[in-house]
């Protein structure tokens, strides 16, 4: 049996997953990081983007994180994310609407828009259409 590690995800709205993992993938500031069981603690941001959580070797669950903090000790990996959706929970039709009122506000020239917000909202949206078109094509080894 592998070792593992404990993971627990949480949003600011709820507690998203608790269990353990052999591996764990985040979008850490300077780049991503795979964390093993005994990993040195070490504390960072994280960006948007997906983290991954691989139960097992056949078993791998992807969710989505605006961003937050990752806590790592030797035993527990913490991820306190501003907001966290498990990537079979990502609406698409939302995400898609968001991406289009983002692209518009963008092409928006009077200068009556906040650019960093639309271009921030953009990302986002683009970001969880990104992860939920991978859960979709890998679904069959994901969540078995």
């Amino acid at each position: 049996m592998a070792m593992t590690i404990h993971v627990d995800i949480v949003s600011a709205e709820a507690e998203i997953y608790s269990g353990t993992a052999e591996m764990v993938f985040a979008p850490a500031e300077l780049g991503e990081v795979g964390i093993a069981p005994r990993h040195a603690p070490f504390l960072s941001r994280l960006i948007p983007g997906e983290v991954r959580v691989k139960v097992s070797a056949s078993e791998e669950l992807p969710f989505y994180v605006s961003g937050g903090i990752i806590e790592v000790q030797p035993h527990v990996v913490t991820v306190l994310a501003d907001t966290a959706i498990r990537a079979k929970d990502i609406d698409e039709a939302a995400a898609l609407e968001a991406k289009r009122r983002a692209e518009e506000a963008l092409k928006d020239r009077s200068g009556k828009i906040d650019y960093a917000k639309a271009q921030a909202e953009l990302a986002e949206a683009v970001r969880q259409l990104q992860i939920l078109e991978r859960y979709k094509k890998h679904k069959g080894s994901f969540e078995k």
